[in-house]
């Protein structure tokens, strides 16, 4: 099990990174969560991980604190919730947002994100309750500014944001109305959508 990556940030696609440690590519899907919070590309950076083996694929999942982790490997361990619905619902709302919604039966909160239904919100809120009964509920206080714009195309941003919400699991006329509907599309593809996910769930 690949428990942890200590390396230098090549590259940041959403909702994949590539991390080289010693002279290796690691290619990795993180939830947008902790997109937001890497560093620049050639930057250090270290990511939490988890090694998701299928018969069609070997997949690391990254992310940048234990708890997101740790919350992850509680998601996929209830009925009808794999990784990727589970990263799905990392990208929508932070842990603690999550474990809020579950401690206050809020299935109408959690069937906004995509892939879950009614059954699975309900079976999220059931299931969850009981494990998440120690995590703090509190919620942090708002990060308020936007992350500062970079010297690239906004039109390349857009397609690269769209991307990320279909990778997501929205459907591309969804993801492309969402983004639309921003203000300034020059921001960077990771703040697009953190901004369309925003008004989406």
């Amino acid at each position: 099990m690949i428990g942890r990556l200590n390396g230098i940030l090549l590259e940041k696609q959403p909702p994949f990174v590539l991390v080289e440690v010693a002279g290796v590519g690691y290619e990795c899907q993180a939830p947008m969560n902790t997109v937001y919070n890497l560093p620049e590309v050639g930057e250090k950076v270290v990511l939490h991980t988890h090694l998701s083996i299928s018969e069609n694929a070997h997949t690391l999942f990254a992310f940048y604190s234990l708890e997101e982790r740790t919350l992850f490997r509680e998601l996929i361990k209830v009925n009808g919730v794999g990784p990727k619905l589970a990263l799905a619902i990392l990208s929508g709302m932070s842990a603690i947002e999550f474990v809020q919604h579950v401690h206050h039966g809020e299935v109408a909160t959690l069937v906004k994100i995509p892939g879950v239904g009614k059954k699975t919100a309900e079976r999220l809120v059931v299931e969850m309750k009981d494990r998440l009964k120690d995590w703090e509920v509190e919620l942090p206080a708002q990060a308020s500014g936007s992350q500062s714009s970079k010297s690239v195309e906004s039109k390349g941003n857009v397609e690269e944001a769209i991307s990320g919400l279909v990778a997501l699991g929205y459907k591309p006329t969804d993801a492309s109305k969402a983004i639309s509907q921003l203000e300034d599309d020059s921001l960077p593809s990771a703040t697009l959508i953190r901004l369309a996910l925003k008004q989406m769930i």
